[in-house]
Order: structure tokens, then C-alpha cells, then sequence
């Protein structure tokens, strides 16, 4: 989900986004009966401009997009000024991250129109978020690569830790991006609360490398990702999403007749991302319709080729070349909310020392 626009625009054709939707001025946002609602989110936002502006032009608002970096960075910040919150709807908190958001008291209650035809394993208790998109945070691989050197691709979280996978891997920080935490999740799903300090320990005897973030892990340092390839990456594995293949082919220029990476079906981690009303918003009526915007199938099914996630409402169609190249994980790892809530802090101190120090 994050840092998918970056993924385009080092592609080559970039995204259709809207960081700043309308000509709005601050002095249209100050109340409830404003004509401009403000979105705050992560820098992967985008939405095809008809689809916005069809929204505009039925719901009568100009939409104004607040992008603040990742999404750790993004909840952070939304948590910081939530007594005087940036706008009025927040979208880009995923499941790794929810908790901190609700207990910090990010959002007021709100049931979106149209909440019904979320699919049943997407909803949350409660009223204060809703689903909006999900997508699989799972090892990447580089095809060319593994030909080559006439070397199968792992498949699991434990060819990871086979010598013939030695200094192949590179993955994100846990503590500074999503699909890093995703990733250490996925681990403590697999093996368990008293398993997944000795995976990391064979993983780091491994050779996996850790950078900061998706951009850096996949555009600079994996070597199947466009980026990688003019940067002379070395690195044939790397923690990105399911959703990665399809964007190498769709914003390749000539475009190739299969993807040029591939994906470790064994090592994936679902992601659930959601909207909420902000606390505080000014607008509350117009972070309301734009809630319910979120949910139309207009909206869902224009998801796919601007953020490479799926939808997550009963009937949205996706496009045949991203279900092609991109399926959703079969059996990807999950962990209650509650459960992340309860360890997150945890497990991410007790892997940054055992796997950065």
C-alpha cells in the first residue's frame, strides 16, 4: 500500500494523483458548512481524476489531499494534531498500526454509507473505521535472476533461511515502515510468540539486509525492480507486496508478455487499510459523504491501477491484467488486531535488537 506511487514513477509513467485536489484556500475548510473537504493520508494516495471529479460534482465539495509521508509517519502526525486536526477524513491506517490510532482517540464514530458490502473478513467492531482496501505484504523475487543462476525461488518463510538463499534478502526496517512490520508480523503469526526471535536470529545469520524503507529496499537495492536494474542491485529477494509484479508490467515501456518478478506465496502477510472521520474535523459533514465516496464501486474498482490494492466491497471488479500478474496470497498469514496491539511495541523493540545491533 505504501510507496506505491514512488514504485510508478521510478517505472517510468507514474501515477494519475491528486496531492492537492482543487484550488481551495485555508478560509474554505473552517466549518461544517465548508464546500471543501480535506483528506490527510500517506504519499501513496491516488484516485483517477474523473472518479474524483465525478465525486465533486455530485457531492457539491472540492476535495483537498494532505499528504504526509509512510504511513507510520502519516498516524503519527494525525496523532499529534488531532486536537487541531490537518482535515477532516484520515485514510492509510492499515491493521498493523489500527490500535495506535484508535487508542489515541484518532477518530469519532461514523458508519459509512454503503458499510454493508464490505466482505465479512474485512470489518472491524465498532464504528470508527472502515475497510477500504486490502493487499498481501509478501517476498519478492527476480526471475531473471533465479534462471540465471539455475536456482528455484523460495516459496516459504523457511527457504529464507536455507544456505542457498544466503545474502539474498533484503526487507524494511520494522520500526520506520509497513511492509517491514507487516513482515515481522507475518513471522510471529508463523511461528508463534517464543518462534519468531530464533527465525529472525537464522535469518540474520543469513544475510538478510535491512534499509529504511520500501523505496530504498526495492528500487536501490532488489535487483528485478526497474529502479534495481539501472541502479546494478544485487539483491534477487525483497519484502514488497503481491501487487508489485503487475506494476512492473503495466508501467514498463515496451511492456513485457509476463512479469518479470514473481512472488513467494508462502511468506505473505494480509494488510487491511481504512478511513475514518477525524476527531476535531471541521467539516464533518463533507469527511462524511467523502467516507462514503470510499465505498462506491467507482471508487473500489478504480483502486486496483492507482494504488495496486484490492477492493474490499462485494462485486468490485478488478482489471484482468492485475489479477493476472497479481492474485491475492491464497493462505497469507493474519493476526488479530488485538493481538498486534497487545505485542507490536514488543516485538518491534526486541527486533531492533536483535537484528540491528
Amino acid at each position: 500500500m505504501n510507496n506505491k506511487k514512488l514504485f510508478a514513477a521510478v517505472v517510468g509513467l507514474g501515477l494519475v494523483t491528486l496531492s492537492a485536489c482543487g484550488s481551495s484556500s485555508s478560509s474554505d475548510s473552517g466549518s461544517t458548512g465548508s464546500k471543501t473537504v480535506t483528506l490527510v493520508s500517506h504519499d501513496s494516495w491516488a484516485v483517477s481524476k474523473g472518479v474524483l471529479a465525478d465525486f465533486e460534482k455530485k457531492s457539491g465539495y472540492k476535495v483537498k489531499v494532505l499528504e504526509d509521508g509512510d504511513a507510520g509517519q502519516a498516524v503519527n502526525k494525525a496523532i499529534l494534531t488531532k486536537d487541531n486536526p490537518q482535515g477532516d477524513v484520515f485514510f492509510g491506517v492499515d491493521n498493523t498500526l489500527l490500535s495506535r490510532a484508535l487508542d489515541n482517540g484518532l477518530f469519532q464514530s461514523y458508519e459509512a454509507k454503503g458499510a454493508g458490502t464490505i466482505q465479512a473478513g474485512y470489518r472491524v467492531d465498532g464504528d470508527k473505521v472502515t475497510p477500504i482496501d486490502t493487499g498481501d505484504i509478501c517476498v519478492n523475487y527476480d526471475k531473471a535472476w533465479f534462471s540465471k543462476h539455475k536456482l528455484q525461488p523460495p516459496t516459504s518463510y523457511d527457504d529464507l533461511i536455507k544456505p542457498a538463499y544466503k545474502n539474498l534478502l533484503v526487507t524494511e526496517n520494522a520500526s520506520t515502515s509497513s511492509p517491514g512490520l507487516g513482515f515481522l508480523l507475518g513471522s510471529a503469526a508463523k511461528y508463534g510468540d517464543d518462534g519468531w526471535q530464533d527465525y529472525w536470529k537464522k535469518l540474520k545469520a543469513n544475510g538478510v539486509k535491512v534499509v529504511d524503507g520500501w523505496e530504498q529496499a526495492y528500487n536501490e537495492e532488489f535487483s528485478g525492480s526497474a529502479g534495481g536494474k539501472k541502479a546494478k542491485a544485487d539483491r534477487p529477494l525483497v519484502v514488497s507486496y503481491a501487487s508489485s509484479p503487475p506494476a512492473e508490467v503495466i508501467y514498463a515501456d515496451p511492456k513485457p508478455t509476463t512479469a518479470p518478478t514473481g512472488v513467494a506465496d508462502g511468506t505473505c502477510f494480509r494488510q487491511i487499510e481504512y478511513a475514518g472521520l477525524l476527531s476535531n474535523a471541521k467539516n464533518t459533514k463533507g469527511g462524511k459523504a467523502f467516507l462514503d465516496f470510499l465505498l462506491t464501486k467507482e471508487f473500489q474498482q478504480d483502486m486496483p491501477l492507482n494504488m495496486f490494492v484490492y477492493p474490499v466491497v462485494h462485486g468490485a471488479q478488478v482489471p484482468a491484467e492485475f489479477t493476472k500478474y497479481g492474485p491475492q496470497a491464497k493462505d497469507p498469514e493474519t493476526m488479530d488486531p488485538a493481538k498486534i496491539a497487545e505485542h507490536r511495541d514488543d516485538w518491534v523493540k526486541s527486533w531492533t535488537s536483535l537484528v540491528l545491533k
